[in-house]
């Protein structure tokens, strides 16, 4: 028995290095599990990595004042609102390069990445103007007191002023993992966060020659941190260190495959309009229960993030399998493969959910000691984690839908389950029947349960498979 152990692991770390370094590149045939592990391992370390940028972001920044942290808590809710249309545009690119990789139409693959990323660009750079103008109105609208807009008003006009950086490393990095290429991906924001994690105190709190910042010092950390790896980014495309090379000649326009682009993100971008939207009335529902109570429910986000990040990671995954399988004309393969990745996220995501029962207070007591943070940071983990297992189902086969380039179907839930059942049930909760934030606790996770029992169901019906994009 020892000795079969022994071999296992040998395997699992033999597996291990090829996946990071991604040298396996055809998940059309052999193992499903291996492919799932294969795609899993690099996607899971780049949410690994995205997650730890949070936690750092947030760890330095609650040294600064509890306004601080409220203000990222409130920016992000709106930066991510405006980034729904280039978070469509990701999933109608990872969709459409994963059919032609699975199809072996590598040129189709490259066409379509060349029109993402021109779109991305235009989309960047109409919310960096707007963002760059107008950020203390947008803080003033989502309900911040005027001592928060003085402190927080730098770090919302750079990180809305400088998104273009955020967004394309987002957007090049869904179509490196639609080709195959997740180990690429992760290599991205390894050196991103990297960065930002040698940047953020330098500018935060000052040192040597640079000024202290404060808030804005980690705005200022991201921009350079991301754009640097978006350079990293544009160089693996341009010198074909990855299935996808991209020469001078494909930079033209190309109306039909970017109006291809524009149909199939249609969905994604109302999917995650509907989604994000609800989370900003939810953020400025937070607001009315003081900044404190913010601070711990934005404490709680982004410790949540850290293992939510890996569980798309392996809902990325699936999202390739299906889209590449698919392309290969093998439905039956991408439904198998969506089902045992939902299995492994399960058990994942139910480890996690013990820890955080356990442990809530005393994680959010890590970065803010403050005992209304603490105690609302707290509640906030431990009633959200209390439908983990449900979340892993439900990340994978709406990632799935959107990787079969359905992203109509997930559009309908999350319209059911976030505007329909979630703001509703919190606003009752919460303010009619007094419960405060726990009320609103309480709807995010019953509405996130809601939205993977209706997922589940509708994927069992097949629809996804006949989708032509």
């Amino acid at each position: 028995m020892p000795h079969l152990n022994k071999i296992t692991l040998k395997r699992l770390f033999r597996y291990f290095i090829i996946a990071v370094t991604g040298k396996e590149t055809e998940f059309t045939t052999g193992s499903i599990r291996k492919a799932i592990f294969m795609l899993s391992i690099p996607m899971i370390l780049e949410m690994m990595m995205e997650s730890i940028f949070a936690i750092v972001d947030i760890a330095y920044v609650s040294q600064v004042s509890v306004n601080a942290v409220a203000t990222i808590g409130l920016t992000e809710s709106v930066v991510t609102l405006v980034y729904a249309v280039a978070i469509g545009l990701s999933m109608a690119a990872t969709a459409i390069v994963a059919r032609r990789i699975g199809a072996k139409d590598v040129r189709g693959a490259r066409e379509a990445a060349v029109q993402a990323i021109a779109l991305g660009g235009l989309v960047s750079l109409i919310v960096g103007v707007l963002g760059f103008i107008y950020a203390e109105n947008i803080l003033a609208l989502m309900g911040a007191e005027p001592d928060l807009i003085a402190e927080g008003s730098g770090y919302t006009r750079l990180l809305l002023g400088g998104n273009i950086t955020i967004l394309l490393l987002f957007l090049i990095n869904a179509i490196f993992r639609g080709a195959g290429d997740a180990s690429v991906a992760m290599w991205a924001l390894v050196l991103s966060n990297g960065l930002n994690i040698v940047l953020d105190p330098i500018f935060i709190f000052g040192w040597g020659p640079i000024p202290e910042y404060g808030v804005m010092g980690a705005a200022i950390a991201t921009n350079i941190g991301r754009g640097a790896a978006v350079l990293f980014q544009l160089a693996v495309l341009f010198f074909g260190w990855s299935r996808i090379k991209i020469g001078f000649s494909d930079l033209v326009l190309r109306i039909p495959v970017m109006l291809n682009l524009i149909k199939v993100s249609l969905g994604g971008i109302a999917q995650f309009l509907i989604g994000t939207s609800s989370w900003v009335f939810l953020m400025r529902m937070m607001a009315e229960f003081g900044s404190e109570v913010l601070a711990g429910y934005t404490i709680a986000i982004r410790v949540m993030m850290f293992t939510l990040m890996p569980s798309w990671g392996m809902s990325n995954a699936a999202a390739t399998l299906v889209g590449q399988n698919l392309g290969a004309e093998r439905p039956d393969r991408a439904e198998s493969s969506v089902w045992m990745t939902g299995k492994y996220n399960a058990w994942l995501m139910g480890l996690v959910s013990l820890v955080y029962l356990f442990f809530a207070h005393d994680i959010v007591a890590w970065f803010n000691t403050n005992p209304v943070v603490v105690e609302n940071g707290g509640l906030c983990l431990q009633v959200i984690a209390a439908g983990y297992v449900f979340y892993a189902y439900g990340m994978v086969v709406t990632q799935a839908f959107n990787g079969a380039g359905d992203t109509g179907t997930p559009t309908q839930l999350n319209l059911i389950a976030f505007w329909l059942f979630q703001l509703p049930l919190a606003y009752m909760l919460a303010i009619v029947f007094d419960l405060g934030a726990m009320g609103v606790f309480i709807a995010i996770t019953a509405a996130e349960v809601l939205l993977a029992i209706i997922s589940m169901v509708w994927f069992k019906k097949g629809n996804w498979k006949k989708i032509k994009v």
